[in-house]
């Protein structure tokens, strides 16, 4: 369980950050800026969450839940050391993953065929998971740069490549199946 007595540290005052092994790193390092963005999209997904109903409301709940597992795996550099930390190290599986994908199958059964692309809006609820969808994205884009110089758990990437395919997918759920997606039309303004 984690336990905070005290908000403010001053120990970041310098542009230095803790990773979850202790480990110093600057702010501004590809696996801070990697979290970073999970975070962010928690936040966006609270707004979208304000606006679900239902079923979809409790699965929103629960991918917020797996963003703070995520930030906690991506927080917590080298995999092949996670038997040397006295504890079971959190990090995201498969199962999240193939969860996600279930869900997402489910949904498609019931939408609309798409016809066009989609612009990003209709319900609020839908506007907001729309946006969650552009940051999950930009999520997955910074922790693939930092696989490339550091390592990192291949299923925190897997997990963000299906979320954002979750996101769209819901999306479209908040829009009425579908039925109230905001077709984009090619050249309409020319």
């Amino acid at each position: 369980m984690v336990v905070l007595n005290k908000i403010y540290t001053r120990t970041g005052d310098g542009g230095q950050t803790a990773l979850v092994d202790g480990q110093r790193v600057a702010k501004s390092s590809a696996r801070v800026n990697s979290y970073g963005t999970v975070d962010e999209l928690n936040a966006v997904l609270g707004l979208a969450r304000l606006h679900a109903q239902g079923d979809l409301q409790d699965q929103i709940a629960r991918i917020q839940n797996d963003l703070f597992d995520l930030g906690a795996d991506l927080a917590r550099p080298d995999p092949e050391r996670d038997e040397q930390a006295g504890y079971e190290v959190l990090r995201i599986l498969q199962s999240q993953t193939d969860r996600l994908e279930t869900e997402i199958d489910a949904m498609t059964a019931v939408l609309e065929p798409l016809r066009s692309f989609i612009l990003p809006g209709g319900t609020a609820c839908a506007a907001h998971l729309h946006h969650a969808r552009t940051v999950a994205r930009r999520a997955e884009r910074e922790a693939v740069a930092l696989m490339e110089v550091e390592q990192v758990n291949p299923h925190s990437v897997k997990y963000l490549n299906r979320l954002s395919d979750w996101l769209f997918a819901a999306a479209r759920m908040a829009n009425d199946q579908g039925r109230s997606d905001i077709l984009w039309v090619p050249g309409a303004n020319r």
